[in-house]
């Protein structure tokens, strides 16, 4: 139990729980608002300003070399250092923060190899030269990368010690960098290579994380940079060899789950044309933008929670741990079924409105609808992955790893096999089959973990009032059929919404009437003292 935990002795352990996952809900929901709603605002004037062969290297081949070289080299020493004994909090000795540091530094040398075999890998991939601007492109955003890999440490200490507003703070200064900078160059050095723009854009960003950070702790923390690198001479090998070892685990497992969640745009830059990546980038940006902004912020404060309930000796801890999953599934499920519900009859509507026709009339609408049925399975999936990463053993973490493995071959065939049929729309459907794997998956463990327990069933999870949001879904779809004009767009689409938002509303009644103890608990959610 943490000092902070201790020194309150009013507060309940379940009432530290819950607001530590409110406190830690709403700081990332307020990150991923700011640092993904500021670039979704810019890339509706962006993709007006364009080539789609400039969107496709903006929206897809750059974004997946970053985000493959950072994913890598950080991914399994975030999850770890979360899971870690070391107990930090305001008052943590110097020893503690050091036990933490000198894993968590492991990460830059790892990254620095990563980069440069990133760059490596793509100089010989599109046969390029050093003078070749999409090679020098690629060079600085390796560069971007590793700034971003020098605060990496700091930041894992910032999470541990709960310092969730450092975080809000540093990425929405640092994504609103990104974007000043790409529009500046943009505008005012118009004979710029666009990918020379999309690079520096990107080092802007790093440089402000690592900025950031170190200025943080440095300057508003009286922390001394012996403290912050923790390395010395005759105890360069004095490290937490557990933690080390998990960190190393969840690396491992890290390219696995990097081929499911980066696949389909590996095969689509390897398989498909510039066209169908920067359709895919449209939609994925758009449709992804709820991922980002509620379920991954959601998955990542549940994955606290239920890291912290799991590790406890509680008496009640499978009930606890039930209680909290039943509700975090029920909460997911209940957006997704929302998006499935109204999302593919405005679909249309929606890039129509931000981009224009000319790209409302081609591919990306109905991409966007398939899109629509993917959220659900994606949130799905995030919640029940996040609870086993969180309570499952060592051993059960390895066989995760090998069905991982498992489901990245069959999701590899599935992209390449349905790309060449239907294009961008295939990798979606393979998306969602893959999910689909991953779900059943964690569902089987989770059964068996709670085998011994009536605190949890998937029945529970099932928001009340779903069939009304189904019949919804029906007229909404008919009344795009019937009502929606291409042609005559603005009359037509004001009759559209409005049948569309009068179900919403009567939806929303049914299931507040249904649901309301769980609607107000979750709306009471943010009641708490930072």
């Amino acid at each position: 139990m943490s000092k902070a935990s201790s020194t309150v002795p009013s507060e309940t352990p379940k009432d530290g729980d819950r607001a530590n996952l409110s406190r830690t809900f709403k700081y990332l929901l307020g990150t991923q608002f700011l640092s993904r709603g500021i670039p979704f605002i810019f890339n509706s004037w962006i993709v007006r300003h364009l080539t789609q062969e400039d969107y496709a290297v903006y929206a897809v081949q750059f974004h997946l070399f970053v985000t493959c070289v950072l994913f890598l080299s950080r991914e399994g020493f975030r999850r770890a250092c979360m899971r870690a004994d070391i107990k930090l909090c305001e008052g943590a000795s110097a020893k503690d923060n050091a036990a933490l540091l000198k894993v968590a530094w492991m990460s830059f040398p790892l990254g620095v190899v990563i980069t440069i075999a990133g760059c490596v890998f793509v100089f010989w991939w599109q046969g390029l030269q050093h003078s070749d601007p999409y090679a020098q492109a690629i060079l600085i955003n390796g560069f971007a990368c590793i700034l971003e890999l020098l605060a990496e440490p700091l930041y894992i200490l910032s999470q541990t010690l709960f310092l969730l507003k450092l975080r809000l703070v540093v990425e929405t200064l640092a994504t609103f960098s990104r974007c000043v900078t790409m529009y500046i160059l943009i505008v005012n050095l118009t004979n710029m290579e666009k990918g020379i723009v999309f690079a520096l854009s990107q080092a802007a960003y790093g440089a402000c994380i690592f900025l950031g950070y170190w200025s943080y702790f440095l300057l508003f923390r009286a922390y001394r940079s012996s403290d912050l690198i923790p390395f010395r001479l005759g105890h360069m090998m004095n490290f937490d060899k557990q933690l080390s070892n998990m960190c190393m685990l969840f690396t491992l497992q890290s390219f696995r789950k990097l081929i499911l969640q980066e696949g389909e745009k590996i095969v689509l830059v390897w398989l498909d044309t510039p066209y169908n990546q920067a359709v895919y980038g449209l939609v994925d940006k758009l449709g992804s933008l709820v991922v980002r902004l509620v379920f991954l912020p959601f998955e990542e404060s549940s994955y606290s929670t239920f890291a912290r309930s799991a590790s406890g000796q509680s008496p009640n801890k499978s009930k606890n741990l039930g209680r909290r999953l039943t509700e975090a599934l029920k909460l997911v499920l209940l957006i997704g079924l929302v998006f499935l519900a109204f999302g593919p009859s405005y679909s249309y509507c929606l890039i129509r409105l931000l981009y224009g026709q000319k790209w409302s009339d081609g591919e990306a609408s109905t991409a966007l609808r398939y899109y629509c049925l993917y959220i659900i399975v994606l949130a799905m999936n995030g919640t029940s992955e996040a609870f086993l990463h969180a309570v499952a053993t060592e051993n059960q973490l390895k066989r995760s790893n090998n069905s991982l493995l498992v489901f990245s071959l069959i999701y590899v065939a599935l992209n390449v096999l349905l790309i060449r049929s239907v294009g961008a729309i295939g990798l979606i459907l393979a998306n969602s089959l893959n999910m689909i794997l991953r779900i059943i998956y964690s569902a089987i463990f989770i059964k068996h973990f709670f085998q011994e327990s009536s605190s949890f069933s998937f029945c529970s999870c099932l928001p009340s009032g779903w069939t009304i949001l189904l019949l919804s879904g029906v007229a909404t779809l008919i009344s795009e059929k019937v009502f929606l004009d291409r042609e005559n767009f603005w009359s037509s689409f004001f009759i559209h919404f409005c049948i569309g938002f009068a179900f919403f509303c009567t939806s929303a009644f049914v299931i507040y009437r249904r649901e309301r103890p769980f609607i107000n608990k979750i709306i009471r959610f943010r009641d708490h003292s930072d």
